[in-house]
C-alpha cells in the first residue's frame, strides 16, 4: 500500500502507540516491525521533505536516477538483513568496483595483484606477489602494518606505496587531517588484497534495489498502522522534561502536543540536536556534491573513481553503473567534496569523528536519556558511530524485538 502521509498539525497524538524519529533504515525498519509484528500504531516524524534518509534517490533533469546524499551500495554477509529487505525490493546483481586515479592511470582499489602489476610492472609484480603468497597465503587481505612488520624490504616497499599513493592524500581530504594527525589505527586497517578479485566488497550478498531506494522505503513504510509526517523536527515538537534544573539533569519525560508520551520513542537523529547542543556540538565531517551531466552513455570506466593523489574532491560516482539504468546518450556523475560540519542549517552530518574527547561528549548526551525507559536511540547519528546499512537493519530488527517484548511485559 501507499505511504500514509499527514500534516503534524492534524495529528492527535493519543491515536498513536509509538513514535519514530527519522525515516532512514533505522527508523523505517523499526516502524514497520512495531506496526507489523506488534500491531502498534506508529507515528514517524521526518524533518526532511522526503522519506528514506540519506538513501533517498530520484531522477534528475536528464532522467538519470541519482543518489542525492552520496552513493549507497548494499552489501552484507547477514542473510537475515538481506532477506528482510528483499520483502520490499527486488535486488539487482550489481557488484561494486572502484578504481584509483593514480596520476591519470587507473588501478583497482583495494590494492590487489592487478594493481601491483600496474604500479610495479609485470616482472617485479610477479616477484612481489610470490612473496606475498608465500608469507601470508593466497586470497588474503593484509594490512599495511602487517607488511611493514616483515623484514623483507620489498614487502615494506609495497606497504609504503599503498600508504603514499592510495591512502594518505585521500584520507587527508576525507577527514581534513595532516599526515601527522592520521590515526595509526586507521592506517592499520588499510588492506592489500592478495587476489585478482577487483570487487570492492566480497560479501555474500550484494546488489542494488531494482526500482531504487526511495521505492524500497515507500514499500517499507506503506502499512496501514504507520503515519508519516514530513518537514517535522523532533526538537520542535518534543517538549523535554528534565528531573532538575542542573545542566546534566536527566530526561524524565517527553511531552508531545501537551501530553506525556508513554509509548516507545525510537530516536534516530543526532542526540546533540535533540538537546539543542547544550554541551556543544558533536563533531562530524560533512559532504558537498557537484553533479555534472554529459551527452554520452558513460563517462567513467566504472561506478566509482577515487582520486588518491590529485584533485580536491575525493571521488566521482557515475550512477548508471550502480543502478543498471539504460539511458543511451546521457549520464550523470557526482563529485564528492569532504569538509567540516558546522551545524549550520541545511548541513548534513555524515561521518562521526571518533576519538576519546568526542566519545566522552557523546556519552554525556547519552546519559541524559538513561533514566527514560521508553526512549531508544538507534542508528549512526543517535549512537554516534558509522554503521553500514546492513548493520543498521540488523540493529533495528533486534531493537524492535526488544521493544515489543518490553511492551508486552509492561
Amino acid at each position: 500500500m501507499a505511504v500514509n502521509y499527514a500534516d503534524f498539525r492534524d495529528i492527535a497524538i493519543e491515536d498513536y502507540d509509538a513514535v519514530v524519529v527519522g525515516s532512514g533504515f533505522a527508523g523505517a525498519v523499526s516502524a514497520r516491525q512495531l506496526a507489523e509484528e506488534g500491531g502498534l500504531r506508529v507515528l514517524v516524524i521526518e524533518k526532511r521533505a522526503h522519506i528514506a534518509g540519506n538513501m533517498y534517490d530520484e531522477y534528475d533533469e536528464a532522467g538519470v536516477l541519482v543518489h542525492r546524499y552520496g552513493p549507497h551500495i548494499f552489501h552484507t554477509n547477514d542473510q537475515r538483513a538481506y532477506d528482510y529487505l528483499a520483502r520490499f525490493t527486488e535486488w539487482s546483481s550489481y557488484q561494486h568496483r572502484v578504481l584509483a586515479d593514480w596520476y591519470g592511470t587507473y588501478m583497482p582499489v583495494p590494492f590487489n595483484k592487478n594493481s601491483m602489476e600496474i604500479a610495479f610492472g609485470d616482472e617485479k609484480a610477479a616477484r612481489l606477489i610470490e612473496k606475498l603468497v608465500d608469507t601470508f597465503g593466497d586470497e588474503r587481505k593484509v594490512t599495511i602494518n602487517e607488511l611493514r612488520a616483515q623484514e623483507d624490504p620489498e614487502l615494506q616497499e609495497v606497504a609504503d606505496f599503498v600508504y603514499q599513493n592510495v591512502f594518505l592524500y585521500y584520507t587527508q581530504k576525507q577527514w581534513g587531517l595532516t599526515p601527522e594527525e592520521v590515526d595509526p589505527s586507521v592506517t592499520a586497517r588499510v588492506p592489500v588484497f592478495i587476489s585478482r578479485d577487483n570487487r570492492y566488497f566480497q560479501d555474500a550478498f550484494q546488489g542494488m534495489p531494482i526500482d531504487g531506494y526511495t521505492r524500497l522505503f515507500e514499500n517499507l513504510l506503506g502499512h496501514e498502522k504507520i503515519t508519516v509526517c514530513l518537514g517535522t523536527e523532533a526538537e520542535s515538537v518534543f517538549d523535554l522534561v528534565f528531573a532538575g534544573r542542573e545542566e546534566d539533569a536527566p530526561l524524565e519525560a517527553i511531552h508531545i502536543k501537551g501530553a506525556s508520551f508513554e509509548g516507545p520513542i525510537v530516536y534516530t537523529g543526532p542526540l546533540d540536536e535533540l538537546f539543542l547542543g547544550r554541551f556543544g556540538r558533536l563533531p562530524y565531517r560533512s559532504l558537498d556534491f557537484v553533479y555534472e551531466t554529459f551527452d554520452e552513455t558513460y563517462h567513467l570506466p566504472c561506478g566509482t573513481v577515487n582520486y588518491t593523489v590529485t584533485e580536491d574532491y575525493t571521488r566521482i560516482t557515475e550512477f548508471k553503473y550502480l543502478t543498471g539504468q539504460e539511458l543511451p546518450g546521457q549520464t550523470t556523475i557526482m563529485k564528492e567534496y569532504s569538509r567540516a560540519y558546522t551545524g549550520a542549517k541545511g548541513e548534513i552530518p555524515y561521518y562521526a569523528i571518533i576519538n576519546d574527547d568526542n566519545d566522552a561528549l557523546y556519552a554525556r548526551y547519552r546519559r541524559l536519556t538513561d533514566a527514560l525507559p521508553n526512549f531508544h536511540p538507534l542508528g549512526r547519528l543517535a549512537e554516534y558511530r558509522y554503521f553500514n546499512m546492513d548493520k543498521v537493519v540488523a540493529d533495528a530488527l533486534a531493537a524492535s524485538e526488544k521493544i515489543l517484548t518490553e511492551t508486552a511485559d509492561a
